[in-house]
Order: C-alpha cells, then sequence, then structure tokens
C-alpha cells in the first residue's frame, strides 16, 4: 500500500480496502452479532434465574434459607468481578489480532461453561465441592461476558454505515433481551413439564445443556463473518498499538470512568429481572406475592419482547436525534419505570406483574439500544476494543454485580420494597448525570485516518482525556 493510499480514508459504504460493502456483508454481520450474543446472554440468564429459584437449596441448603438466598444471589455477582479480566484480556487482543477470534473464544467459553453447570452433582451428592465447583463455573462465565460485549459491538458498529450506527449497534444490543426472552420461555416449559420437585430434581438441568446446541449454531455463524473494516485498516497501516490497555488507563482513565457510569445506570435497574430478583420477589413461597413460577417465567418472557422492541427502537432513533438526547429521554422514562415497579408488582397480580415489567422496559431499552453506538464513538480506533470493553466491565461491577443481593438484603433489613425503589432511582440518576458530563459524538469518524480527532475527550470541560 503506497504512502498516499494509507493516508486515504475509506469512503463511506466501502472497507478499507476500497471494496464497496455489499448488503449481503453487513447483514451476516449483524445476525452474526445478535446470535451471539444471545446464545452468550442466554447462558448467563437461566445461571441468574436459577440462582433465584434453585441454587440456595440444592447447593448452599446448610447455610440457612435466608443466608443461603443471599450467597446465591452473590454467585450472580461473582461473575461480574471477573468481567474486568475477560475485558483486559479480550481488549487487549481485540485491538492487537482483531476482533472476529475474540467473538469466537468467548463463546466457546460462555457455553462450555454454562453446559458444565447442567451437569454439576449437587451439595447432597459431593458436600462442599458442589458450591466450590458451580462458583468456578460463574467466574468462567463472567471472563467471557467481560470479553464478549465489546468485540460484538465493535463488528457492527464498524461495520455500519455513519448514519446508521445506532441502528446497527442494537442488534448485539437486542440479543440480550432476546437472550432474556428464551431462557424465561425454556425455564416456563420446563416449569411445565417437571412439577414441583421434578423441577429442583432434573428439570433446572435442561436450559443448561441446551446451550450445547446454540452454541454449535453460534460457533457457526461467528466463523463466517469477515473482520472489523476498522482494524483491517489498523493491521494494513501496521498501526497497531503494543500495550492498548496501558494507552486506554493512561490517557482516557476519565473517560472510562463516566463511560461505565452510564451503564451502571442501566444496568443495575435491569438486573432486577435479569439478575433473577422480581422472579424471586415474585414467586416466593414465604414472600408477599407468593406467585407461581410458571405465569411469573412468561410474564419475564413478554417484558423480554418488550425489552427488544425498545432497544431496538432506542439505537434507531439516536440516528435520528443523536446518543445524548435519546439518552436523556431514556433516563426519565426509566425513572417513571422504577418508581412504578414495586408498586404495580405489590398487587400481586401475574397482569400487575407484567405492566410492571413492561413500563420499566421502555426506559431500558431507550438507555441500551444507543449504547454500543455511543461507546464506539467515544474511543480512539486504536483502543476501542480496549476502552469499551472496560467501560461496560466497570459499569456491570457498578451497577449489576450485586444489585439483586442489595436488593434483597434491603427488603430482609426493612421489610419493604421502598428502600428498593430509592436505591434503583439513585442509581439511574448517577446514569443521567453521566450522560451529561459527555458530548454528543454522533457521526465521528471511526478510522485510524481520525485517530487524533477521537482522542480529543468528549467529557464537557476537558480538551483532552
Amino acid at each position: 500500500m503506497s504512502a498516499e493510499s494509507s493516508q486515504r480514508p475509506p469512503a463511506e459504504g466501502f472497507t478499507p480496502t476500497g471494496t464497496i460493502a455489499s448488503a449481503a456483508d453487513r447483514r451476516r454481520v449483524v445476525f452474526a452479532t445478535v446470535i451471539g450474543t444471545t446464545v452468550e446472554w442466554y447462558d448467563f440468564f437461566i445461571y441468574a434465574f436459577a440462582a433465584g429459584v434453585v441454587f440456595a437449596n440444592l447447593f448452599f441448603e446448610p447455610m440457612g434459607k435466608e443466608f443461603a438466598q443471599i450467597v446465591s444471589f452473590f454467585t450472580v455477582g461473582v461473575s461480574f468481578l471477573f468481567r474486568p479480566l475477560g475485558a483486559f484480556l479480550a481488549g487487549h487482543f481485540g485491538d492487537k489480532l482483531g476482533r472476529r477470534p475474540m467473538l469466537v473464544i468467548t463463546l466457546l467459553l460462555m457455553g462450555a461453561s454454562t453446559t458444565l453447570v447442567g451437569l454439576l452433582p449437587t451439595h447432597a451428592v459431593i458436600g462442599v465441592w458442589a458450591p466450590i465447583l458451580l462458583i468456578l463455573l460463574r467466574v468462567l462465565q463472567g471472563i467471557s461476558a467481560g470479553g464478549e460485549w465489546g468485540g460484538a459491538v465493535l463488528m457492527a458498529v464498524e461495520h455500519a454505515p455513519k448514519r446508521k450506527r445506532g441502528l446497527f449497534g442494537a442488534a448485539p444490543q437486542i440479543g440480550v433481551p432476546i437472550g432474556l426472552l428464551l431462557a424465561s420461555m425454556v425455564l416456563a416449559l420446563m416449569a411445565q413439564l417437571a412439577h414441583g420437585e421434578a423441577f429442583l430434581v432434573w428439570g433446572w438441568r435442561v436450559p443448561f445443556l441446551l446451550s450445547i446446541v446454540l452454541i454449535g449454531v453460534g460457533y457457526w455463524v461467528r466463523r463466517r463473518v469477515s473482520e472489523s473494516p476498522v482494524f483491517t485498516e489498523i493491521a494494513e497501516r501496521k498501526e497497531e498499538t503494543r500495550m492498548p490497555i496501558v494507552q486506554l488507563l493512561r490517557h482516557h482513565l476519565p473517560l472510562v470512568i463516566v463511560a461505565a457510569l452510564v451503564f451502571a445506570g442501566n444496568n443495575a435497574v435491569g438486573y432486577m429481572t435479569t439478575g433473577g430478583y422480581v422472579q424471586h420477589y415474585a414467586t416466593d413461597p414465604e414472600g408477599p406475592i407468593k406467585l407461581n413460577p410458571g405465569p411469573v417465567f412468561w410474564v419475564v418472557a413478554l417484558s423480554g419482547v418488550s425489552w427488544l422492541l425498545f432497544t431496538w427502537f432506542g439505537g434507531w432513533i439516536s440516528d435520528k436525534l443523536g446518543r445524548r438526547t435519546t439518552y436523556i429521554i431514556g433516563w426519565i422514562l426509566q425513572l417513571v419505570g422504577v418508581v412504578l415497579l414495586f408498586p404495580l408488582t405489590n398487587l400481586g397480580t401475574a397482569a400487575s406483574l407484567a405492566a410492571a415489567l413492561v413500563i420499566l422496559s421502555i426506559g431500558l431499552g431507550f438507555t441500551y439500544g444507543p449504547q454500543a453506538a455511543l461507546y464506539a464513538e467515544l474511543f480512539p480506533a486504536s483502543i476501542r476494543f480496549s476502552g469499551v470493553s472496560i467501560s461496560y466491565a466497570l459499569g456491570a461491577i457498578l451497577g449489576g454485580a450485586f444489585a439483586p443481593l442489595i436488593a434483597q438484603a434491603i427488603f430482609q433489613n426493612t421489610h419493604s420494597t421502598v428502600g428498593i425503589t430509592w436505591y434503583l432511582a439513585g442509581m439511574t440518576v448517577i446514569g443521567l448525570l453521566a450522560t451529561l458530563l459527555l458530548r454528543d459524538r454522533s457521526g465521528m469518524p471511526l478510522g485510524p485516518e481520525a485517530e487524533a480527532e477521537q482522542a480529543v475527550s468528549p467529557i464537557r470541560g476537558l480538551s483532552k482525556a
């Protein structure tokens, strides 16, 4: 490649080699990011659901009912502590070796860990080794999840036309509610097929074992996609950063923190369902609601459909209104959903629970759909995988990691959901304030030719990160 051509930015709609990026290529990338992220989060969510209704009884029962439930929710949060490790590893190698290899590796790791959970003997069979092995597999899930998201969103956004980044970036985002929907439907089906004690004996294992089928589909799809055009251009220019993590933390640490807080505001609220807390609260036989698990799983599946639609819409509308404006609207809608969540849930019917979760999903969609495009436009190309992955992982720790545990502890100490509402409202406000600190960078050039422009801090009041 000549010096002149190496400096020429690729035209809109073209790959760095000058060939037209066909609609078929883009559809393949969108489908690959959706299916792969769906598999990852199906695996993640069935664990969270099982933590709310199964694991306390089968793996932690000797600790006593209330403490066992808290420890069970704690294992949901444990994986978040290892997300930064997955983000560091995937970010480092994703910025050096490419986005696509990381997508395949994280998918296989998540799927293998989930399948093995379905094969684990319980505490009654192997004693203390049961919870130890369960937590170890949960750690591996966390490492996988920490590396998965950054690769998926960059593949989608970096393949997208400039004016459709929000829409394309919503593709891996909707994999999360699809995973929620799929996990809820499988669990609801198993609750019907394996009634009562049968569900605790073998029914809960089937959704975990089904993961091995989804792995095969996801692996086949992801192996067929082409590498990100942005990374291809970086590689052709031989401009890969030797130590992307070091460069990120040295020059962009304030941006990582602000971006993490944006996601934390969404993630804490979202994990009321994805972390299994609402399911446990609604079905606890000693709690105030006492609904049957089957209808609750179907209600959560319905909320997954709603969340999917508003996530897709949030990504699409951010191409029209800008990322920042879309987020601000989303935070206001999310706050409304938080305030209504428990008053509606406490009415004690499946219909009122459905209304609560559907209303909540509107704001969640607006503050999740644009996230891929927002994050991709915040960081320079050479360290972008590291930047989006680590910001996402830290946001998950600050937000959803221990949200179910915190909610459970608040309720057990106060016997009221008012404190939980205040906690979730506070996290929503934090997300809003973090968003207000950022300039809108919708349409920012993403290629390495614009590295200097990308390095200017988007944080208001800072000229450089």
